[in-house]
């Protein structure tokens, strides 16, 4: 049965040891005696679950995006320089509403 680290994660300490029990990996060796934090990482080496799931931006384009961001972050310092408070936070929020539309995207 396939596990994920989330799914695993929210089992309790009983589950998990059920679960080690019927795995014979090196990692997984003296599993009754482990806490739950350290179970739950071998038994996720154990069975190669990776522990970060990364994540994806879906429906937009992440990279034309972040190339703004970065055309924005210049304006940004050159309003710094210049002392240009409006300029400032109207290219502060530019950035920042870039990148809430990069977060919303992620699945």
């Amino acid at each position: 049965m396939a596990h994920t680290y989330h799914e695993l994660k929210g089992k309790n300490i009983g589950d998990l040891r059920e679960i080690a029990k019927e795995i014979t990996h090196e990692a997984v060796q003296g599993y009754t005696q482990l806490n739950k934090e350290h179970l739950l990482l071998a038994i996720c080496k154990a069975l190669n679950i990776p522990v970060h799931e990364h994540h994806e931006v879906v429906g937009i384009d992440k990279a034309a995006l972040k190339a703004k961001v970065r055309a924005l972050k210049k304006e940004r310092d050159a309003a710094i320089e210049a002392g240009d408070r409006a300029k400032l936070e109207a290219v502060r929020r530019n950035i920042h509403g870039l990148n809430r539309q990069i977060r919303k995207h992620m699945v």
